[in-house]
């Protein structure tokens, strides 16, 4: 946020030339900051309750490093996903608080610790589908979430999940990881009330062609309530869990 045009509204506020309300649509739409290579949104925290998260893959550590110091400038936060160490030690020159999470390539910042709420469950077919459970389930935490994960209770054994049925019903929100033939999140969504975010993985051999067959199992889901992202996009839906689950206070 530029200070001058910060400044500008709140002067207007106090002068009571607009209201609270319409200062903070005005500043939510405040410029952004331009580094050339990338346009970082620092604000989208104020019009969002998040700031931008870092998608690393195919950036120069330097680069990914640039712009989580522009972000931090304006926030207390900080995600990236798909970081290699490499990123990682590059953003830690800037941020020395920062902390790589190796299983799930996710690098983190919280210099301001907030109440966790709600409970999101993070649920896992096998132990493969877990780096992009993680994904999920960091990313549901950092946005505010209290994140529960059951991991390894995939239909070839059933009996896993049943077990835990309990808990599974007590979630806001329930995120289900699973690759192979994808056949999880159905099972979930029939024995759960909450909204389920069914995530494919590119787990499984040749005829899963790399997710695919999970993804298209997920989309002809028979159970009501389940929603499907992409395949191994397990940030997108820790992220639409946490927005739920924040919601559903």
């Amino acid at each position: 946020m530029r200070y001058e045009s910060l400044k500008s509204v709140l002067n207007r506020v106090r002068t009571k030339t607009i209201s609270v309300t319409e200062a903070l649509r005005e500043v939510s739409n405040l410029p952004f900051t331009n580094l050339g290579f990338a346009c970082v949104d620092t604000h989208r925290a104020l019009r969002k309750g998040f700031p931008e998260v870092i998608y690393c893959e195919r950036k120069t550590p330097s680069q990914v490093a640039k712009i989580a110091a522009e972000i931090l400038k304006a926030s207390t936060s900080l995600l990236a996903t798909r970081a290699s160490i490499d990123v990682f030690q590059k953003v830690r020159s800037i941020a020395p608080d920062a902390v790589y999470h190796p299983t799930s390539r996710t690098i983190t910042v919280e210099r301001r610790k907030t109440k966790k709420v709600g409970f999101v469950a993070v649920i896992a077919a096998g132990t493969s589908d877990i780096p992009v459970a993680e994904e999920a389930a960091i990313t549901a935490r950092i946005t505010g979430s209290r994140v529960m994960t059951l991991y390894d209770v995939g239909v070839a054994g059933i009996h896993r999940l049943l077990g835990r049925a309990d808990k599974i019903r007590r979630a806001r929100c329930i995120v289900v990881v699973a690759g192979m033939e994808g056949a999880l999140a159905s099972v979930v969504g029939g024995i759960a009330s909450a909204p389920v975010i069914a995530v494919p993985t590119s787990v499984g051999y040749g005829a899963s062609f790399g997710g695919i067959s999970a993804l298209l199992t997920m989309l002809n889901c028979c159970a009501p309530g389940v929603a499907v992202v992409n395949i191994d996009n397990g940030f997108g839906a820790g992220y639409f869990a946490s927005l739920i689950n924040r919601m559903a206070r």
